[in-house]
């Protein structure tokens, strides 16, 4: 009987490195003897005894009572004539007598909350038709291609009307309306919060109780498989938010499943976290850390998710995370690092790389913790991507001081330059950020709602253009204005009803699609040849210049980004190399409610030093303005070397050059759009 626990089974188990554990624990469909039934297995060492109940025996605890499986801490039974749908727990007898009624560990479906009972399923069901997906899936997430991401909590993109299934819309209708949207607006992937089962909507899916269950919220197993399937035929790749750092204490979950520490650190300094009030996995006990790979393996490799955002890394990373002095317990060396926590990162994603080619491991972690994304063989953690935390606090704080003061913060705009280059990064703009009132993203700009406007206008595009992969939250992409909440769909009546956010929906789809039709934003994004300073400094007009780069030379762009309300006519800029710029975007097109100042034929550069640059040129600058030109890379004509090496020898000099703080004053009419406080 190949479903029973065996002792190779239990070798793998002890030792941490049993990857299809959910294979033999939970609850899955077999035949033992000619007879039809479920073969129910649960690790639960500390137990005095186990039974399995359900709808099958009245959840009478001494109907099926579960034998302990030698040497394992596992209780396994087969119970006949029990099928798919039918409902059931673990009854565990604790060695202090006390009785607990627990869902399943390994279960893949959950009653709808607030039932909280497992379900019997078998998600061998269903038949997958993206092979074409699977076989690309390396070749289309390579660091060098473009992604734009589209973060996304089902359950309040949209809600349901009807009064059926308490709002909440299936994951196959959610698959259709999704991805039009998706690729409408030209993301690449959307990115899912709260799809492992949770009891508690407000918790968004952080507190998971169901790690090996989709959250039936919006339909079963096979419907979000068929939801994955869907989004892989339409070009769009799926990553879940994936929650390893800590779980809840829901008497139904993992908390003290067996009457004592067992998922959990014992040592409550190691193993609680004191303002979240969760517990902390254990990452020393082998099970516990087999629990966790296996189960991020179980996502990529059955669900054929492709790639995993890992959440609250920082907390895993610090033995001090949110503690005071006292309340927590240096490692052996003294220090705050928590070395098993560690360590489980680098197996992990060890494992992941090497079994799942392709898939995309992303960090959220909040500090400069070094080589987050270098590969463990080199001393890193082995994540593909960290999301960049210090960017968007820093640029988010710049952008809600108003204009007139803004040079004095000017170093918040121009500092996530200096690292750019140290990790992989994807820039954020996530669900964190909009709620608990932090505002929506156009709620956190200055002035009047038409300024309001210009400046979410000039941010998306300074987003856009800085190194690194990019991530907006749902409903920000046409500035919804309240916060997001999830009891309620996010405000689409704004698109039907009020032109300025339709009109910023035109701008931020045009944006997408502009950065995924130009190699220059994407190719280099990891190389600091694809990087290059005209004026970082201009901090008395709130304005930055750069170039971004391709390696072949072709189409790079020159980026200017004015973030004041002020008008410049006939504005000179520095320029990388000779010849003619044409502008390819300029956000103040009345499509996207600009006013329009357009440059429209294109521009041949002169010999005028200017920003410390040999040539310059000179356009007409809108206010919260970003105007990008493209052009072609001359190498100079003294140089013998050819090809990518000369390019990048004449970067370095012109870098070294544009780097530098001060800029020559033109002699550009400014015309003042608005009247700016003295």
């Amino acid at each position: 009987m190949e479903h029973r626990i065996t002792g190779f089974d239990n070798y793998l188990f002890k030792a941490g490195r049993h990857y299809e554990i959910y294979e033999k624990l939970g609850a899955h469909l077999a035949e033992e003897d000619g007879e039809e039934g479920t073969y129910f297995a649960v690790w639960a060492p500390n137990a005095a005894s186990v039974s399995v109940v359900g709808d099958f025996n009245g959840w009478n605890i001494d109907k099926n009572p579960m034998d302990p499986v030698e040497g394992l801490g596992i209780y396994d039974t087969f119970v006949p004539g029990v099928g798919k749908g039918e409902l059931y727990k673990y009854v565990i007898r604790t060695q202090s007598g006390d009785i607990l009624y627990k869902a399943d560990p390994y279960g893949n479906l959950c009653q709808v909350r607030p039932e909280n009972a497992s379900v019997i399923t078998d998600i061998r069901d269903y038949h997958w038709t993206d092979e074409a997906w699977e076989t690309e899936k390396k070749k289309l997430h390579e660091t060098n291609r473009p992604m734009a991401v589209y973060e996304v909590h089902l359950g309040s993109w949209k809600k349901s009307f009807d009064g059926a299934n308490h709002g909440f819309v299936g994951y196959r209708q959610l698959a259709k309306e999704l991805a039009e949207y998706v690729n409408y607006m030209g993301y690449t992937h959307v990115e899912l919060i709260g799809i492992a089962e949770h009891p508690l909507d407000a918790s968004w899916g952080y507190q998971v109780t169901g790690y090996y269950a989709p959250t039936s919220r919006y339909g079963t197993p096979e419907d979000f498989m068929y939801f994955i399937d869907y989004m892989h035929s339409q070009g769009i790749g799926v990553i879940l938010d994936w929650v390893p750092a800590h779980f809840p204490k829901d008497e139904h979950g993992l908390a003290r499943f067996d009457g004592m520490a067992l998922y959990e650190h014992p040592d409550p300094r190691r193993g609680e976290h004191p303002d979240w009030g969760t517990y902390i996995f254990n990452y020393r006990r082998p099970e516990v850390s087999n629990f966790l790979v296996a189960n991020a393996l179980f996502w990529l490799e059955k669900f054929h998710v492709d790639g995993l955002r890992v959440d609250a890394v920082a907390s895993m990373l610090y033995l001090d995370y949110g503690r005071q002095d006292g309340q927590w317990v240096p490692n052996d060396e003294g220090g705050r690092e928590n070395k098993e926590a560690v360590e489980f990162l680098k197996h992990l994603n060890s494992i992941i790389h090497r079994r799942c080619p392709g898939a995309m491991m992303i960090a959220e972690e909040s500090t400069a913790w070094p080589m987050v994304t270098e590969i463990p063989e080199n001393g890193g953690l082995g994540f593909t991507y960290k999301w960049n935390m210090g960017w968007m606090n820093d640029f988010l704080e710049y952008m809600k001081v108003d204009p007139y003061f803004r040079k004095y913060d000017h170093h918040k705009l121009t500092f996530s330059f200096a690292y750019a280059y140290s990790e992989k990064y994807i820039l954020v703009l996530s669900h964190d950020e909009v709620v608990h009132m932090k505002g929506s993203m156009i709620s956190k700009m200055p002035g009047e709602m038409p300024d309001k406007f210009g400046n979410l206008r000039v941010a998306y595009g300074f987003m856009t253009a800085h190194p690194g992969k990019k991530l907006l939250f749902m409903g920000q992409d046409f500035a919804q204005i309240r916060e997001w909440s999830e009891e309620r769909s996010i405000d689409w009546f704004l698109l039907d009803n009020e032109p300025a956010h339709r009109e910023l929906n035109n701008y931020y789809r045009d944006l997408l699609h502009f950065y995924r039709n130009q190699p220059a934003l994407y190719e280099l994004d990891d190389d600091k040849a694809g990087f290059m300073w005209i004026n970082g400094g201009d901090t008395e007009r709130n304005m930055i210049t750069f170039c971004r780069m391709t390696e072949s030379g072709k189409n790079c762009i020159l980026f200017h980004f004015n973030f004041s309300p002020v008008v410049y006519k006939g504005f000179r800029s520095g320029v990388p190399c000779p010849g003619i710029y044409t502008e390819i975007f300029n956000n103040s097109r009345k499509a996207y409610g600009g006013e329009e100042m357009l440059n429209e034929t294109p521009i041949y550069s002169e010999p005028v030093e200017w920003d410390y640059q040999e040539n310059s040129i000179q356009y007409d600058l809108p206010a919260f303005g970003m105007v990008a030109f493209s052009f072609d890379y001359v190498p100079p004509k003294k140089s013998q070397a050819k090809g990518s090496r000369a390019r990048k020898s004449y970067l370095r000099k012109s870098a070294a050059k544009g780097t530098r703080t001060g800029s020559k004053k033109g002699t550009a009419k400014k015309t003042v759009r608005k009247t700016v406080r003295k």
